[in-house]
C-alpha cells in the first residue's frame, strides 16, 4: 500500500507535559515514521506511514493525551513531499516571532516521584526537586517559549550522565522532562540564620526542629517564600502575626495528609477532592472546634484554609518526625507586600520576621502565590486564582482583539486577551504600596511576552482614583491607544458571563464599592447587562457613609448611618448605647450625615454586612478588609447547629418595601435595621439576628430578581461580587432562585 504523508499542528498545553514523549511512543506503537518539534504555536508533527496506521495514529493522539496535557486546536493536512523513513525523532524546538501556544501551570510532584523520593535504593532518595513530565514546577520557572530547558531557570543546572540518558530514552518517563535534576547534578537545600549558612546537610531535619521548638521559617518553595511555624502554638503563632504586622487576617496551614485535614477540619467528600487535586490549592473549610489549633489561627471566624503538601520539599519536611502536625503556612511577605522570591530578597525583607531560611538555588522566574477555593452548592468558588491555575486561559465565545485590562484597586489581578482566549493574571494583591504595584506592571510585561500578547486598547475601572486606573492612562498614552471605562459592577457581571459564554442576563452584584456613573458609591446592584451595556434596574436602598473609606475600617460609623436613616425617632443615648460610641462621636457623626459633610451616599452591600455586624456588638474597628462580614456570617452559622435551630421562615417575619426612582427600583434596607434593633431589645439571641438577617436579604433579594425579570423577559441570573464569597449569602441565593 503506498505511504500518506501529513502534518499535524497542535495548539495548547502541549509544551511541559510530556507531550512530545507521548507523540514519540505513538509513532513507535503504530510504526509511523517522522518528526514532532515544539514551535512558538504548539507542536508540529510530520508523519508518514499507511492510512490505516495514521488513523490510529490520529485516533490516539486525541483520545490518549497525557493527563497536564489541554489541546485547544488541531489541524491535520497533507503533505505533498514524503518525511523521512526509518523511524520518529524529536526534533530541535522552532522559534518563530509571535507565540500562541499555551503554558501549563505548576502541579504537584506526582505518585512515581514521591515513591522515588521515599525508596532508600533509588539515587533520588530524599531529593526535594524531584520531577518528571508529569509533575512539578512549569511557570514559576519559564522565562519563554518555546518550552526548553535553556529558556526556564534550570539552564544553569547541567545534567549529569544519569538524567542525561532519562531525558533522551523515549521510554522513561523523564524523556524530555526540561527540570530533571538530581542531587548530583540539581538544585540543592541551604539553611541560613539571617547572618550567616547554618548549615547544607540535613537542612529539612533542622528546619523541622525549629518549627518544633516554636521558631519561625521562611520557607523557598515554587513561587515564593512561605513563612512557616507550629500552627498549635499560640505563643509561636502571636509572634508571626506581630512580626509579620498581619494581626487579625485568617492564616493558611498546611498538614500531611487527608487524614490530619480531617482533624482540623471538617471536611466534605467534594473538598477532600479539592485538597487532593494535582492544583493543590488552599480550600477553605469549617473548622473542628476542639482540634488543637491555635485560636489565633483564624480567629472569629468557623472556617480554616488547608492545603496538602504540592513539593518534594513539603512533602519530606511535613514527613519528619520532628515536624509539628499542622504547620501555619502563610506567604512570605510584610502586610501588603509582593511575596519575596529571591534568597538576598528574602534574607533582606524578612529579617525581622524569620529566624531561620529553609532557601535553594534554583530561581523563581514568575511570583505565583497559592490559590484559595471553596466548594458551595455542588460547585467550585475561586476565591484566589493563582498557583496551579495560573496561566491557564479562560476559553471565550468568540475572538477578540488584543487587550489588557488593568482590573480594579484591591485584590488586584489583570487580564490579558489574545484571540479566544483570556488570562488572567495571578493574585497581586492590594495595589497600596509601590512594591505591588511594581509586580503588577512587572507580571503584565512577563505575560506580554511570553504569550507575545500586544494590545490594541486598554480597558480599566470607572473609578478616577483607583491605582489600577492611573496605570492604565499611563498604559495607553504611552502607547498611544484608546483606553475604556467600564463601570465596576458591569465588569463583575461580565466576568461570569465570560466564563459561561452567556449574552443577556441579570445580574445580582453585591460588594463594597464601586464608583458609579451618577457620582454615588454602588455596592448592592440588580443589573441587566448584554456583554458591552449595562443598565441598572434596581439597587440596595442607599445610606451615607460618615467619614468615607474610614466607614470601611470602622463598621460603627456604618451603624450610626443606618440607625439615623432608619430609626430617626430614637434617643441618641439610646443610638450611642447600640453603636457603642461616646455621645460625642455620635453628635458628630449626626451633623456629618444631615448635612452631607464627608459623608457619600452608597448603596452598598459590604457596607450594609458592616453595619449589622457593628449593631451586634461583633466587630466595630475592621483589621482587614471583609473582616466584620465574615464576623457576621460564621456567628449566623452557629444558629442553625444549635439544638433549637431556628426555622428558615424567621427570614420572612417583616415587610418588603421596594422604592421607585427615575425607573429604578431600590430594596429598602430600612425594614432590616428596624428589625434588628427590635430583635436585639426583646434578647433575641444574636446569631439567631445574624442568621435572620441573611435570610432577609436573600429573600428580598430574590424578590427584587423576580420583578426585573417581569420587566425583562430574562430568567438566567449571574451572582458576582465580594459579598458572593459568603458562602451563607450563596447558598441562600442558590436554593431561592433556582
Amino acid at each position: 500500500m503506498k505511504p500518506l504523508f501529513i502534518e499535524i499542528r497542535i495548539h495548547g498545553i502541549v509544551q511541559g507535559v510530556g507531550f512530545r514523549p507521548f507523540v514519540y511512543r505513538l509513532a513507535a506503537r503504530y510504526t509511523i515514521s517522522g518528526s514532532i518539534s515544539n514551535t512558538s504555536t504548539g507542536v508540529l508533527i510530520r508523519a508518514g506511514g499507511d492510512r490505516h496506521r495514521l488513523d490510529e495514529f490520529i485516533s490516539a493522539l486525541r483520545q490518549e493525551t497525557p493527563p497536564l496535557a489541554l489541546i485547544t486546536s488541531f489541524s491535520c493536512l497533507p503533505l505533498t513531499e514524503p518525511v523521512a523513513k526509518g523511524g520518529f525523532v524529536i526534533l530541535k524546538s522552532r522559534a518563530q516571532q509571535r507565540s500562541t501556544t499555551l503554558i501549563s501551570p505548576d502541579i504537584t510532584v506526582c505518585e512515581d516521584c514521591l515513591t522515588e523520593i521515599a525508596d532508600h535504593g533509588n539515587r533520588r532518595f530524599n531529593y526535594p526537586f524531584t520531577n518528571c513530565t508529569n509533575c512539578g514546577p512549569r511557570f514559576t520557572i519559564i522565562s519563554g517559549l518555546p518550552y526548553d530547558r535553556p529558556r526556564t531557570s534550570m539552564a544553569e543546572f547541567p545534567m549529569c550522565e544519569d538524567c542525561r540518558q532519562e531525558y533522551e530514552n523515549p521510554v522513561d518517563r523523564r524523556f524530555h522532562a526540561q527540570p530533571n535534576a538530581c542531587p548530583v547534578c540539581g538544585p540543592a537545600l541551604s539553611l541560613h540564620d539571617t547572618m550567616e549558612t547554618v548549615a547544607g546537610d540535613d537542612c529539612i531535619g533542622m528546619a523541622a526542629v525549629a518549627l518544633q521548638d516554636g521558631r519561625i521559617v521562611a520557607l523557598k518553595g515554587l513561587g515564593g517564600f512561605h513563612l512557616c511555624v507550629d500552627a498549635t502554638s499560640e505563643t509561636a503563632v502571636n509572634r508571626l502575626r506581630r512580626r509579620k504586622h498581619r494581626y487579625a487576617k485568617p492564616l493558611a496551614v498546611m498538614v500531611a495528609d487527608l487524614s490530619a485535614a480531617h482533624t482540623f477540619g471538617r471536611c466534605t467528600a467534594d473538598e477532600d477532592e479539592l485538597l487532593l487535586s494535582r492544583q493543590r490549592p488552599i480550600v477553605l473549610v469549617r473548622k473542628r472546634a476542639s482540634s488543637g489549633l491555635a485560636p489565633d489561627i483564624a480567629p472569629g471566624i468557623d472556617e480554616i484554609g488547608i492545603m496538602l503538601p504540592y513539593t518534594p520539599l513539603h512533602f519530606l519536611l511535613l514527613a519528619h518526625s520532628s515536624t509539628p502536625e499542622v504547620v501555619v503556612m502563610t506567604s512570605g511577605n510584610l502586610s501588603d507586600e509582593p511575596i519575596c522570591i529571591g534568597n538576598r530578597d528574602a534574607l533582606s525583607r524578612l529579617a525581622g520576621i524569620a529566624d531561620l531560611f529553609l532557601l535553594h538555588n534554583r530561581d523563581i522566574v514568575t511570583r505565583v502565590d497559592d490559590s484559595v477555593v471553596r466548594h458551595v452548592s455542588g460547585r467550585l468558588q475561586m476565591i484566589r486564582r493563582s498557583r496551579g491555575y495560573v496561566p491557564m486561559p479562560v476559553l471565550l465565545p468568540e475572538k477578540l482583539p488584543e487587550l489588557l485590562a488593568c482590573g480594579a484597586e484591591l485584590k488586584s489581578t489583570f487580564c490579558l486577551v489574545k484571540e479566544d482566549k483570556s488570562f488572567p493574571g495571578q493574585h497581586i494583591g492590594d495595589l497600596t504600596g509601590p512594591k505591588n504595584l511594581q509586580f503588577f506592571a512587572e507580571s503584565i510585561a512577563h505575560f506580554q511576552a511570553v504569550f507575545a500578547i500586544n494590545p490594541l486598547f486598554v480597558v480599566c475601572d470607572l473609578h478616577p482614583d483607583y491605582l489600577s486606573t492611573s496605570f492604565a492612562r499611563r498604559y495607553a498614552a504611552d502607547h498611544s491607544l484608546p483606553l475604556v471605562q467600564v463601570q465596576h459592577h458591569h465588569a463583575h457581571a461580565a466576568a461570569v458571563m465570560a466564563e459561561h459564554g452567556l449574552d443577556d442576563v441579570l445580574a445580582v452584584v453585591f460588594d463594597g464599592a464601586g464608583f458609579g456613573p451618577d457620582g454615588t458609591i454602588w455596592g448592592g446592584e440588580f443589573l441587566r447587562v448584554k456583554r458591552g451595556s449595562s443598565q441598572r434596574l434596581g439597587h440596595l436602598s442607599r445610606f451615607r457613609l460618615p467619614g468615607g473609606d474610614a466607614a470601611a475600617r470602622e463598621p460603627w460609623r456604618v451603624a450610626v448611618s443606618l440607625l439615623h436613616n432608619a430609626c430617626k425617632d430614637m434617643d441618641s443615648t439610646d443610638m450611642a448605647g447600640f453603636c457603642r460610641i461616646p455621645a460625642e462621636s455620635l453628635s458628630l457623626l449626626q451633623q456629618m450625615l444631615e448635612q452631607g459633610i464627608n459623608a457619600p451616599l452608597t448603596s452598598s452591600c459590604g457596607r450594609l454586612f458592616d453595619g449589622v455586624a457593628a449593631l451586634l456588638g461583633i466587630r466595630t474597628h475592621a483589621e482587614y478588609e471583609g473582616q466584620a462580614a465574615m464576623e457576621l456570617e460564621s456567628l449566623a452559622r452557629t444558629a442553625c447547629e444549635q439544638p433549637a435551630a431556628p426555622n428558615r421562615s424567621i427570614g420572612h417575619h417583616y415587610d418588603l418595601h421596594f422604592l421607585a426612582e427615575e425607573g429604578c427600583l431600590q430594596l429598602d434596607v430600612r425594614p432590616m435595621i428596624r428589625q434588628v434593633v427590635e430583635e436585639l431589645a426583646s434578647g433575641v439571641a444574636r446569631e439567631k439576628i445574624a442568621w435572620a438577617f441573611h435570610c432577609r436579604l436573600a429573600d428580598a433579594s430574590c424578590e427584587m430578581v423576580k420583578k426585573c425579570a417581569q420587566k425583562t423577559g430574562l430568567s438566567t441570573v449571574v451572582l458576582s461580587g465580594g459579598c458572593m464569597q459568603n458562602r451563607l449569602l450563596l447558598t441562600l441565593l442558590f436554593n431561592l432562585l433556582e
